[in-house]
């Protein structure tokens, strides 16, 4: 009898994760539930790509190389009816953001298996992939035009041959603000490239296969830098967003513009101070959907606006007209297919579908399951959508459903590789804050979870502060959940005051009351588990990384209730990170003034303020190059801790910016973690194990 469709898909996708997670033999110090390195090493999917006729879903899959201490990312397809199987596999590089061409013949991707970045492009119906360019710098986000005939990509400048002659000169120094390169949009013709001369024995263009295309520059200029961009229905065009400098705060000078892809002439299509990017194309080529601030300054804790404008041969018909107006979230991944507008958007802790009407703008959302639908993608028609979601009780999966009767079923098969392992459940609780704000969370319980039990309890808190925490089998990073709940303890993540999901109101209450309200969110979530009698008091951590990160140090300041904290890459002065930081307009825009302006506001919300009565043993982890929130936040924290007597580690990841992006580095993170809750919540001295 033939196998059953998941047994195929459980038998496609399991064939390497065997390989993935043959990892040495535990030791007898090792924690309870499944190995700090299995977490790790765990395959995940995402990014799907739909074929043209809906018959064929590619998709990223990202796995830990321990040799070489990176994650991998390759390409994998799968079949209607057939077990997913790999179609890359690129030595010491990944291949990512796969894209079908129209005819859904051809895949095009990215590639670092060369010194930077390429475009590959592969026949998927057999063959090798072919490298189609070859450029300094290399390339970042690729588009077929609709006719398939030609690729556009960006590609961010060299270094100026003026910069490095005075280099040769004077040494290597960089003045602030200045002397940045800017990225621009490039094309490039395959239409030769994949005619008759493309065999399976091409590993590059120009190695007796065909004549290397030479790519086409469409944009340029020293102030301006391509974002975004998206062909028209046509091929005659493409929407641009740009601005005028590459700095990541320079977001409200973002523009529309229209370029000819013949005469590489620009005409403007939406003009204006604030943010105005992400373009959509029409079906039928009338208008182009876009985010945007309508006119103001971008604000990082508003919603985003949404709307259309009409484009004719000329240019722009028309001004903007607002789309969505009376929704109370941020749409994400908008598709604009032949059925209309589709996007996801968070639902307080769901991640539904939703649809936009493009002429009234109105919004339905749909009640689907998975609850979290994070990326999606369509077939040509719009009949057909390949989607990445998540239940309380799997991993990521990419599934298939046509749209009319949404069933989706999945292509992957994730989720077998946590099932022999005995994990807690996670289920979203309730509680109302000091200030009467009701305040959602996630609460992780142990297998054997007993009511009538106390437990020790560890707060794990999101950054962001627009960041958000759902029900899900397994939640790691560098905390180790489910050894901790293996253990026997509970694990409470909180949907502070600022988390997305609730609305831009929910979203805007830490402002000017950061730290402060933020805390009252975290600790009547502590009081609601203690008032039901399940935590154990005298056995409570706390900790989190970026925005948690600063939550858990103002913790650390203002309370004694904790055991131990953990701080990971967080705000210790508002001052030190207002100064320091890549994003100024952040801190200006959450407590409302710089520093100079208003010192009151800096000081009641930094950490450092009330640090002589800091007690809590706290442990510091932060990236050595961390320019999001840089590294004088940590040594200051760090010094001022020492100075009062508290216990405290500084642990600095070098050549780290914001995140700990390798898996060695990652392993030791949660083996610092596990070993400062181990010794101030157990009383256990847990080594950092040394042996292969």
């Amino acid at each position: 009898m033939r196998p059953s469709l998941a047994a195929r898909l459980r038998a496609g996708l399991l064939l390497v994760l065997a390989a993935a997670l043959a990892v040495p033999p535990a030791s007898a110090q090792d924690p309870p539930g499944p190995s700090f390195r299995d977490v790790i090493s765990m395959r995940s999917v995402s990014n799907p790509a739909l074929a043209p006729d809906g018959e064929a879903v590619v998709f990223e899959v990202d796995a830990a190389e321990w040799g070489d201490n990176r994650f991998d990312t390759e390409l994998w397809i799968a079949r209607s009816g057939a077990a997913p199987r790999p179609l890359t596999r690129a030595d010491g590089g990944s291949s990512r953001d796969p894209r079908w061409s129209p005819d859904g013949r051809h895949l095009a991707f990215v590639s670092d298996r060369t010194e930077a970045p390429q475009l590959f492009v592969l026949p998927v119906d057999g063959g090798e992939a072919l490298q189609v360019t070859s450029v300094e710098e290399g390339v970042g986000t690729i588009r077929w035009s609709p006719d398939g005939s030609r690729i556009a990509f960006t590609r961010t400048d060299p270094t100026p041959d003026s910069i490095e002659s005075r280099e040769e000169r004077y040494g290597d120094f960089a003045v602030e603000d200045q002397h940045t390169r800017m990225t621009h949009l490039w094309m490039v013709d395959v239409s030769d490239v994949l005619g008759p001369s493309f065999t399976a024995a091409c590993d590059s263009v120009g190695a007796g296969c065909a004549s290397p295309p030479e790519p086409t520059r469409l944009t340029e200029g020293d102030s301006l830098t391509v974002t975004d961009f998206a062909w028209s229905p046509t091929g005659t065009r493409i929407a641009v967003a740009h601005k005028d400098r590459p700095a990541i705060t320079a977001w409200n000078s973002l523009d529309l513009a229209l370029v000819d892809v013949e005469t590489t002439e620009r005409t403007p299509l939406v003009e204006r101070h604030g943010r105005d990017g992400s373009p959509v194309w029409a079906p039928d080529g009338s208008s182009v959907f876009f985010e945007t601030s309508a006119g103001d300054s971008l604000v990082f804790y508003e919603n985003d606006q949404y709307a259309r404008i009409g484009v004719g041969e000329e240019g722009p018909t028309g001004e903007p007209v607002p789309l969505a107006e009376s929704f109370d979230e941020n749409l994400s991944d908008v598709h604009w297919t032949p059925r209309g507008l589709y996007a996801v958007a968070w639902q307080r802790t769901k991640r539904p579908l939703v649809r936009v009407d493009p002429a009234s703008g109105a919004v339905s959302i749909e009640e689907t399951e998975p609850a979290r639908i994070f990326e999606m993608d369509f077939s040509a028609d719009g009949d057909e959508v390949a989607l990445l979601g998540q239940t309380a009780s799997t991993l990521p999966e990419v599934y298939r459903t046509p749209l009319d009767s949404f069933d989706p079923q999945p292509v992957t098969a994730a989720t077998e590789q946590i099932a022999e392992w005995e994990l807690g459940t996670s289920e979203v609780i309730s509680w109302t804050s000091r200030d009467g704000t009701p305040i959602e969370g996630v609460l992780y319980k142990p297998a054997d979870f007993d009511p009538s039990e106390t437990y020790p309890l560890l707060v794990n808190i999101h950054g962001g502060p627009a960041g958000i925490d759902y029900p899900k089998p397994l939640d790691a990073y560098v905390y180790p959940v489910a050894q901790w709940m293996s253990k026997g303890a509970l694990v409470l993540q909180p949907n502070y005051r600022g988390s997305t999901g609730y609305g831009e109101a929910f979203r805007s209450l830490n402002v000017g009351d950061l730290g402060v309200g933020d805390m009252k969110d975290v600790m009547s979530g502590v009081d609601h588990l203690v008032e039901r009698g399940l935590v154990d008091t005298t056995r409570m951590g706390a900790m989190g990384w970026s925005q948690g990160g600063y939550i858990s140090a103002y913790l650390t300041t203002h309370t004694d209730r904790f055991s131990a904290i953990s701080v990971g890459a967080g705000i210790s002065d508002w001052e030190t990170y207002y100064v320091t930081t890549d994003i100024h307009p952040f801190t200006r825009q959450y407590l409302g003034a710089t520093p100079w302006e208003d010192p009151q506001i800096y000081e009641k919300t930094s950490p450092m303020t009330t640090i002589q009565r800091a007690s809590t043993p706290t442990l510091i982890q932060h990236g050595e190059n961390d320019a999001r929130v840089p590294i004088p936040n940590a040594y200051k924290l760090y010094q001022g801790l020492r100075d009062q007597g508290v216990s405290t580690d500084l642990v600095v990841y070098e050549g780290f910016g914001h995140g700990i992006t390798k898996p060695k580095e990652r392993l030791a993170a949660m083996w610092h973690n596990w070993q400062w809750f181990a010794r101030h919540l157990w009383g256990e001295d847990v080594s950092l194990p040394l042996e292969k």
